[in-house]
């Protein structure tokens, strides 16, 4: 028999290698930026063309590379950070693996432009395919010029997977943020399709995130700053208003290397305990620098999953770092350590234990089960018990079924009766329908109390409006456009570079539905219309929860986009608890939502509403 076993291409190992590093269009960006930053830039310019699928440019004016450099940067595992196995343990660069250039270079067509400063010619590069097509001298500016052109070219399935133009760019824009954000101290721009997008002046780290995010924090960002001999935590948290339903602007960086980290996000969220609502996420951008021998970086091929020696140490750290901050800035509840006068004039502190009130205590047989010996685990026996006829469940059923069931199987016993030992599905159930004349009731201005034949349902409104909302506005996508109600006073809002890009993807749907927004240039957009349902003035307001909603969504692969959009606007729209509703409302609520194909649940699946029959409430009162 032949060997079987050979050793692959380069080529083949190179592609390979490039399925772990360069996922899509961002990856490459991401690897390419933290080059340029490697290098000693000062300024970094990113180029894309049709969402980095055609062209993903990165100029730097770094230090350059000399010919035999240039050329060694596209071998795997080339690197001039690592040169020993300790290396690998302090490690304080953004690239080190050296797989980089060799996987972009496997799955595009690459051209390098380098030159050092003291150098009068540079070297120029052509690779395709992970071959040299190129190899000469070129005049080119001090630093390094980068351009990857037809991504996945030589791999169409690859390329195939990709997603759309919009849904990519946001992949890069995300990934140009990482980067932005961790080093204010380097100038960045990003220009998409001839246009710039951003344009990120040196500065400090306040200035950039106010940059990246928008001036809306200028007075809502609160200073973080704990020095420690283990590791320092600095950078800036929102204050709690600026919470957000998503995750969206939370950003964690070790060593200035963007990571992600349930772990030290739930440091953070613990620091906003009762601050925010359970539902919101605090905003924040923090460092933490420490010793890299106490954390290892090369467990993931994105380098964005690490792992600490002592994680409970810098869990601890977070958390109380964030806290400080807070308290130093009288954000944090302080504690009142006063005595409430009112609770002096309180039976228990003013009037004495009785001897009555000691043996009723004392006799109890709670307080016995937790003051006599191996009684901890007592429980009082009661012939109340509802467990008391559990075997009756075994019983073969042998009464007259139920005329919405239908049976399986059925055997004549001795008595001559037919014994009934399975069944088939219940039939399909009649619709509900409010009695006639029945008037509904409000509870706690949240729940709608329903009469019905059997007994009465409780609804909730603000699900029971959104299982409505969703099922009209899944018909009207797929159908007939929703009306739109035009405003009087057209209002703008002014979005963030990456939810300007998002807004874009969604405006078409977001017509069906009845939103007419029109791009207005600089991330700006005008509202010429809503939706009958929102509230004049509350434009604004409604697409920005919108936007926010949507994003919540993002990462779930299960719905296609106009589902989550769907989705989104029911839940964005649906009456809120608290809404006090009249009779007409509540009626035309219950009623629609009756008419609908699924009554019972949201799209979600919570309920809409819960029902209590009367048997059930007899046994509840013991009849």
């Amino acid at each position: 028999m032949p060997d079987i076993i050979q050793l692959l291409p380069d080529n083949i190992a190179n592609q390979i290698a490039a399925g772990e590093v360069i996922q899509r269009p961002a990856s490459a960006v991401k690897e390419l930026m933290e080059n340029a930053v490697d290098a000693g830039a000062t300024e970094i310019k990113l180029v894309v063309t049709d969402a980095g699928k055609n062209l993903i440019q990165v100029i730097d004016n770094g230090k350059g590379m000399s010919e035999t450099d240039a050329r060694m940067s596209f071998e795997r595992h080339a690197t001039s950070k690592i040169s020993n196995i300790e290396d690998l343990f302090k490690i304080k660069t953004m690239g080190f693996r050296g797989e980089a250039l060799a996987s972009i270079a496997a799955v595009a067509q690459v051209e390098l432009k380098t030159r050092k400063a003291d150098e009068e010619l540079g070297t120029c590069l052509e690779i395709e395919n992970s071959v040299v097509k190129k190899q000469e001298p070129c005049g080119t500016s001090p630093g390094t010029n980068i351009c990857m052109k037809n991504l996945f070219f030589n791999v169409p399935a690859r390329r195939n997977f990709l997603k759309s133009n919009a849904a990519e760019m946001r992949h890069i824009i995300d990934e140009f943020i990482r980067v932005a954000m961790a080093f204010p101290q380097i100038f960045f721009s990003l220009t998409g399709n001839g246009q710039e997008v951003f344009h990120l002046e040196a500065g400090s780290l306040k200035q950039r995130i106010l940059q990246i995010l928008g001036t809306s924090y200028t007075s809502k960002l609160v200073n973080v700053n704990e020095n420690t001999d283990y590791l320092n935590v600095y950078g800036f948290v929102g204050k709690p208003e600026t919470a957000k339903k998503t995750r969206g602007d939370q950003y964690f960086f070790v060593n200035n290397r963007f990571i992600k980290s349930a772990y030290l996000n739930h440091a953070v969220t613990n620091a906003f305990n009762e601050m925010v609502a359970r539902d919101s996420f605090p905003m924040y951008v923090l460092f933490i620098d420490l010793d890299p021998a106490q954390l290892d970086i090369n467990v993931h091929p994105t380098k964005q999953e690490i792992k600490f020696e002592d994680e409970k140490i810098v869990y601890a750290f977070v958390q109380a770092a964030v806290k400080h901050a807070l308290a130093q800035f009288s954000i944090a509840p302080s504690l009142d350590f006063s005595l409430n006068a009112d609770i002096q004039q309180m039976e228990a502190v003013s009037k004495p234990v009785s001897e009555e009130r000691i043996e009723s205590i004392t006799s109890s047989n709670l307080f016995k089960t937790f003051t006599q010996k191996n009684q901890a685990h007592k429980i009082e026996g009661t012939n109340r018990s509802e467990l008391r006829n559990w075997k009756d469940f075994y019983e073969p059923l042998t009464q007259q079924l139920p005329s919405d069931l239908e049976t399986i199987t059925g055997n004549e016993n001795t008595n001559g009766k037919l014994e009934y030992t399975g069944y088939s599905l219940l039939k399909e159930e009649p619709k509900l329908r409010l009695l006639s004349d029945t008037v509904l009731t409000q509870l706690h201005q949240t729940y709608i109390v329903t009469p019905t034949p059997l007994g009465f349902l409780l609804v909730h409104q603000q699900q029971a409006h959104e299982r409505v909302l969703y099922e009209r506005y899944s018909q009207a996508i797929h159908g007939k456009h929703m009306p739109a109600q035009q405003s009087l006073f057209p209002s703008t809002i002014q979005l963030s570079v990456s939810d300007s890009v998002l807004m874009n993807e969604l405006l078409p749907d977001l017509k069906v539905l009845g939103y007419l927004i029109e791009p207005f240039g600089n991330n700006t957009f005008v509202v010429q219309g809503t939706p009958a349902d929102i509230l004049e003035g509350n434009e604004k307001m409604a697409i920005e929860l919108l936007l926010e909603q949507y994003k919540h969504f993002s990462n779930d692969i299960k719905f296609s986009k106009r589902e989550k959009l769907v989705r989104c606007v029911a839940k964005q729209q649906a009456i809120k608890s608290g809404k006090v509703l009249s009779q007409k409302e509540m009626t035309v609520l219950v009623e629609e939502l009756f008419d609908c194909e699924t009554p019972n649940v949201t799209p979600n699946g919570s309920p809409t509403y819960l029902e209590f029959k009367a048997d059930y409430l007899e046994r509840m009162f013991g009849k």
